[in-house]
């Protein structure tokens, strides 16, 4: 078989021909000095994202990759740790027939509840105690006596005072998240550096201006820190709680779900709480990113 060359065909007049000469003769299209160096900096740019997530949740990807294999091959016993996949298709089927949806509704309302109480007592508690030294070095011994009194430990007495309902469970909640925030708070503004509020003074600020334009910005990151302690806390907490007397939410439905062996909606809720945390960690994260852009001063956008 003979390939013509189109720079050799016989009526160089026509349209076509005129086309293939020009597509064969003219110079190759070569890339600019400038548009070369675009493309490897979005290369750079790609692979430098790609290393960054790789590095931040290859783990995760693996755990649940070793997770799928070892039940898959039967390297632990499926019935007790189901397939990865079983699990996913379980959290499918529970939010599509409302079996998931409506237990995570009850659970996020109560740690919600229980949460609003610890941020509305701890946060100002913690401003006022760490302004005030003496009258937190009064009340530290008792705050210390409490904080390393296990919650689980005093919820019966909470049962007892409380009943089963939901105050027991939304006031354990809010006592286990109290004191993490409560102290975070005090050490953010115990930490503040004295000379800001030396300087703040010297120019003529007030007790109240001192307090809002130096100490609470100061004691933000902290306070953020005790935020995220606290709602960590508060789910521990709320699985706890709903596992003994109640009749709805997550932890009910872990416990329910193992008496049933209903193992695959029992990992179901678990992943669902983990993954309810996760969000709850990054809200807080990207919330005090907003608040607190002083910390990473390469985020700060000049002003206009």
């Amino acid at each position: 078989m003979t390939i013509l060359d189109p720079r050799h065909v016989a009526d160089r007049s026509t349209p076509r021909a005129v086309a293939a000469r020009a597509m064969f003769a003219g110079p190759l299209p070569s890339v600019t000095g400038s548009a070369a160096s675009r493309y490897a900096e979005i290369g750079t740019q790609v692979a430098g994202t790609t290393g960054k997530w790789s590095r931040r949740y290859g783990a995760v990807v693996l755990f649940f990759l070793a997770w799928q294999l070892a039940s898959q091959f039967a390297l632990v016993d499926p019935s007790v740790i189901p397939p990865f996949t079983a699990v996913v298709a379980a959290i499918i089927e529970g939010f599509a027939d409302g079996k998931l949806l409506d237990n995570m509704l009850v659970s996020l309302g109560r740690a919600g509840v229980g949460f609003g109480v610890a941020v509305g007592a701890a946060i100002p508690l913690g401003l006022f105690m760490g302004s005030f030294r003496r009258f937190e070095e009064l009340a530290d011994s008792l705050l210390q006596l409490f904080r390393q009194t296990s919650a689980l430990a005093i919820y019966p007495i909470f049962i007892l005072l409380l009943g089963l309902g939901e105050t027991s469970k939304v006031a354990i909640i809010g006592w286990a998240a109290f004191f993490p925030l409560l102290l975070n708070t005090i050490s953010g503004v115990k930490l503040v550096d004295p000379r800001l509020i030396e300087m703040a003074r010297i120019f003529g600020a007030s007790r109240v201006e001192v307090f809002r334009r130096v100490i609470l910005p100061a004691a933000t990151p902290a306070i953020f820190v005790g935020l995220r302690v606290s709602a960590t806390i508060s789910l521990l907490l709320l699985v706890a709680a709903e596992m003994i007397g109640a009749k709805k939410g997550l932890g009910f439905l872990i416990i329910n779900s193992q008496y049933n062996f209903e193992i695959p909606m029992m990992f179901a809720a678990i992943v669902l709480l983990a993954g309810i945390g996760l969000a709850i960690n990054y809200a807080l994260l990207f919330v005090q990113g907003r608040l607190c852009r002083w910390e990473n001063p390469a985020k700060v956008k000049p002003a206009p």
